[in-house]
């Protein structure tokens, strides 16, 4: 098992940010119902969170997709592991991802959601690695901008371990 290097974000920090993202999601969507679909396994600390600081009409979906197998750089070819349980045609839906790396395993997944009609389709991501992206994709909402390092922790994992963490940090190379 790799070691942890230093901490990237504190719980705190994270928290912090976490309920701003909230306001700004409640803002964006009130009086308009949506479906925030979480991307498994990474997402779901994040959106558990993040869902008890919005303040409207929501329900939950979720998908998983594969890209990385247990290593610890993305193979570059996307797999559906998991579908949505329900339709999303004419529904506002908002994607709520861990992290936006190359942009690769994101593009492909908001191809496919388009095809099925949503009404409005936006996406929220807790960490972004804008200098390791390969496409261009479009993120709504950013929780923090971090480095070219791998991270785990608060969902994020490194071959299923380190989910757990309150807290995302480094791994030692």
């Amino acid at each position: 098992m790799a070691e942890l290097g230093r901490i990237i974000l504190t719980e705190q920090q994270i928290q912090s940010r976490v309920r701003d993202l909230g306001n700004e999601i409640t803002r964006d969507y009130k009086n308009t119902p949506f479906v925030a679909i979480g991307i498994l396994k990474g997402a779901f600390l994040f959106l558990g969170d993040l869902a008890k600081q919005i303040d409207t009409e929501m329900c939950f979906d979720f998908m998983a997709t594969s890209s990385y197998g247990r290593g610890t750089t993305t193979s570059g070819e996307v797999r559906i592991i998991k579908d949505l349980d329900d339709s999303i045609e004419g529904r506002h839906v908002l994607v709520v991802e861990d992290i936006i790396d190359t942009g690769l395993t994101l593009n492909y997944l908001l191809e496919v959601l388009r095809k099925r009609g949503p009404a409005s389709l936006k996406v929220c991501c807790l960490l972004d690695k804008p200098s390791r992206r390969q496409v261009p994709v479009q993120i709504d909402y950013v929780g923090f901008e971090i480095p070219d390092v791998f991270v785990v922790g608060y969902g994020l994992d490194c071959a299923e371990v380190y989910r757990n963490l309150p807290y995302i940090a480094s791994l030692k190379t």
